[in-house]
């Protein structure tokens, strides 16, 4: 069950429209090829259009980025994607994010004593999740923390980081330097 579906290709392997999406990818924002982008390399189209979608949300996002990393944590756990968790807890640590809130999530409990724009964030991303749907209050807490535009950057980030905990938990692929979220009971 642990075999890596869809390794690293080889850059003499590529097609011209694989080298041109990974070059794209490296050149940008994130500077390295890594993570959900080595398996979607096998459609570069959907890479190039996924990858846009992503700089958005992790750069230019309307959250502040204690709040995009808490939320992006908060779906790696949802989704048992170890290598988005890799990647993400220590920038979730560097933004801000508690170390004991950061530990709560992972092991797949609800963070206490959080600062209010963290809970309400928990608190709307576990009712998606839950219901793939929020109820008026969460809806109107959510937009009362962030205004509209964020509110629709959390759904956005649900939306993503489960595309590529999707993504990722198909292709098995591997977590950096052998990371692991604890299991869940």
């Amino acid at each position: 069950m642990s075999t890596d579906r869809l390794p690293p290709i080889a850059d003499a392997e590529l097609t011209l429209e694989q080298a041109a999406a990974k070059a794209a990818l490296v050149g940008g924002a994130r500077g390295v090829f890594q993570g959900p982008f080595i398996p979607m390399l096998r459609n570069p189209a959907l890479l190039a259009r996924v990858e846009k979608l992503g700089a958005y949300l992790r750069y230019e996002s309307s959250l502040p980025g204690r709040i995009r990393e808490f939320a992006i944590l908060t779906v790696a756990r949802a989704y048992s994607q170890q290598v988005e968790w890799a990647i993400h807890q220590p920038l979730a640590l560097q933004e801000g994010v508690r170390p004991l809130v950061v530990a709560a999530i992972a092991e797949g409990r609800r963070p206490e004593l959080m600062p209010e724009d963290e809970a309400v964030t928990w608190e709307f991303l576990a009712e998606l999740e839950a219901h793939r749907s929020v109820s008026d209050a969460t809806y109107a807490r959510a937009v009362r923390q962030f205004g509209e535009a964020g509110m629709l950057d959390l759904v956005a980030i649900a939306g993503y980081y489960g595309l590529l905990g999707l993504v990722l938990n198909t292709a098995r692929t591997p977590a950096p330097n052998g990371a692991r979220l604890p299991a869940l009971p």
